[in-house]
């Protein structure tokens, strides 16, 4: 299982869903929600495409920084 505690916080912050976020990455919502609950890996295409979006870094969203 793969962690990724800031992608919730970050797009309810912005009052986004997750089908908004899936369509950003050219994916689906249930595919987004995988990513978002940590029960798939989360491409790092996605990660750089969603850091520029909420002008952040990977590390932050990774939960290092």
């Amino acid at each position: 299982m793969y962690c990724y505690p800031r992608l919730r916080d970050l797009r309810e912050d912005r009052d986004l869903t997750q089908k908004a976020i899936g369509e950003l990455l050219g994916t689906t919502q249930q595919q987004y929600y995988k990513y978002e609950k940590g029960i798939q890996e989360i491409p790092a295409h996605h990660l750089i495409t969603l850091a520029d979006f909420y002008h952040v870094s990977v590390d932050y969203l990774l939960g290092r920084k």
